[in-house]
């Protein structure tokens, strides 16, 4: 799929063609009917130290590639790579050693927390799974997670039901620091809190990644979240990815009709200034029968008459910036 991203050896984590679909089962028999194709042909990487932004409407299989990775799905086409490793090929003892090198931050913080147990519990559990630290150094590791994250130790007694939405998700920030990951998996970390306390949260992961020299992979559905993160940052839609650029460069330069879109809705803090939108017509295509050539352009008020029967593929219009439109021959 266009020009390769790059080679395994120079970056943490590296995706090839990754294709991931689930079948539709039917009938009295669960014949399989058809296919959703979540994901289909992504490739993406991750550098040391980097935040990668992935960015699309609900639906568009941001959330899949996340699980993709974290082996909590297995892929059905495509390789993905960890420090140069097909993770795919691991055994269990280096299925092991990746699951301490690769963590994740769900995006509910109350159901990815066990109600069942206190919430040092939770956050001493990955320690005890990995056979890591034992009685008072274990405990120490513990409460200096909870100062990390801005909670007070006396609360590893309780329970998650006595906690703010915004202190479970520093609960589950603890928990994915636990066993000092080189990779983190945050999917929609602040999409269920409100905006005060996503601002805090946002800072948060921030200052961990400078002090703990952490990548991210930031899933999100709202560009405005992802700027204030993100080193760079790749937009999705149905399946497939369609642009990717530095940072500064795709606020400044959005190239991609659809990343365009979702720029135009960002509120802006002052009432009085005007924006020009741009409005989608029409719904989003189904995954299970995406439109034949560019999945984007029953959308797009760009469409040429190629953009029906041939597909874009990802290509380099300069050293920091990839799209996936006809627009850039």
């Amino acid at each position: 799929m266009g020009e390769p991203l790059s080679s395994t050896g120079e970056h943490l984590l590296e995706i090839r063609e990754l294709k991931k679909y689930f079948p539709i089962k039917k009938g009295v028999f669960r014949r399989n009917a058809g296919w959703v194709q979540a994901v289909d042909g992504v490739s993406l990487h991750i550098g040391k130290g980097e935040t990668l932004g992935l960015v699309g409407e609900s639906g568009c299989g941001k959330s899949t590639i996340g699980r993709c990775i974290l082996r909590l799905l297995e892929p059905t086409e495509g390789d993905i790579f960890f420090e140069g490793k097909n993770i795919s090929t691991l055994d269990p003892a280096g299925m092991k050693r990746f699951r301490r090198k690769v963590q994740a931050i769900f995006q509910d913080p109350y159901s990815s927390l066990n109600p069942r147990m206190s919430v040092g519990h939770i956050v001493r559990e990955p320690l005890l799974v990995q056979g890591l630290h034992s009685g008072a150094k274990r405990e120490e590791r513990v409460e200096d997670l909870f100062r990390k994250v801005g909670l007070r130790p006396e609360y590893m007694s309780r329970y998650p039901h006595e906690f703010s939405g915004g202190q479970r998700q520093r609960i589950g920030i603890a928990r994915s620091l636990a066993l000092q990951p080189d990779l983190i998996v945050c999917d929609e970390p602040v999409s269920a809190l409100d905006v005060s306390i996503q601002a805090q949260v946002i800072n948060l992961l921030d200052d961990l990644k400078q002090e703990f020299g952490l990548s991210y992979l930031f899933i999100a559905h709202d560009l405005s979240v992802v700027e204030h993160v993100s080193d760079r940052i790749a937009v999705m839609y149905l399946g497939k990815i369609v642009e990717v650029a530095k940072d500064t460069e795709l606020y400044s330069n959005p190239l991609h009709p659809y990343t365009r879109a979702l720029l135009s809705a960002i509120p802006i803090p002052k009432p009085q200034q005007k924006k020009k939108r741009t409005i989608l017509r029409g719904e989003v295509p189904s995954p299970i029968n995406p439109p034949a050539g560019c999945r984007f352009h029953p959308r797009c008020s760009e469409a040429m008459e190629g953009c029906s029967r041939e597909e874009p593929v990802l290509k380099a219009v300069n050293d920091h910036h990839q799209v996936s439109c006809f627009l850039y021959p």
